[in-house]
């Protein structure tokens, strides 16, 4: 009886890592509701999910106070009928510019908007084929990292309040000069410290 409780605990022993490490198969709680690979910002109101807000990388690396910042995002919809963008507002911005390459009249500067999103579909803005949309000017300088409140109302959904973000660069950066860590270690040996 001790042999066979003593193969019992040893084989039970042997086998729980291997029970353990199958619990872990799937879905890692900690991970299972990141967004992986998802650029920008992302709100939902109604049956509306705005997806991918932001503003490109802009030239130079800061739009300037003053200036005007083109508008990325996609409104997916899940609703049986079509949704209606009627306007874009904010306070880091004085007014939305708007160029709808399928529109058949040209919308009036400051006016309301009339973009369709259509019934379970997705309008995008800003990647060619839908609406451009700029947001003209900018009240502050704005880099990567900072971020503008847009308020995004549409007819039937209602409005929303969204941070969109300045993108970072898609594509390699020039660096600046390398810092020579041996350098500033012979300066305080020799006594020049910097201080």
């Amino acid at each position: 009886m001790n042999r066979a409780l003593r193969a019992a605990a040893m084989s039970a022993l042997l086998l729980s890592p291997v029970a353990l490490t199958a619990c872990s198969a799937g879905q890692v709680s900690q991970t299972a509701e990141q967004n992986r690979d998802k650029t920008g910002a992302q709100a939902g109101t109604g049956d509306l999910a705005l997806r991918a807000l932001q503003l490109p990388y802009p030239t130079g690396g800061v739009y300037r106070a003053g200036g005007d910042a083109r508008l990325l995002a996609a409104v997916a919809s899940t609703s049986d009928t079509d949704d209606t963008l009627t306007s874009i507002e904010g306070d880091a911005f004085d007014s939305v510019e708007v160029v709808d390459p399928n529109a058949t009249s040209a919308a009036t500067p400051g006016g309301p908007l009339d973009l369709t999103v259509p019934a379970e579909g997705t309008l995008f803005i800003g990647d060619g084929t839908g609406p451009s949309i700029t947001l003209v000017g900018l009240s502050d300088d704005l880099g990567v990292g900072d971020y503008v409140d847009v308020t995004f109302t549409f007819e039937q959904a209602g409005e929303v309040t969204v941070p969109v973000p300045v993108a970072t660069s898609a594509r390699d950066l020039p660096r600046g000069e390398a810092y020579d860590f041996e350098q500033e270690q012979d300066r305080e040996q020799s006594g020049g410290g910097t201080g």
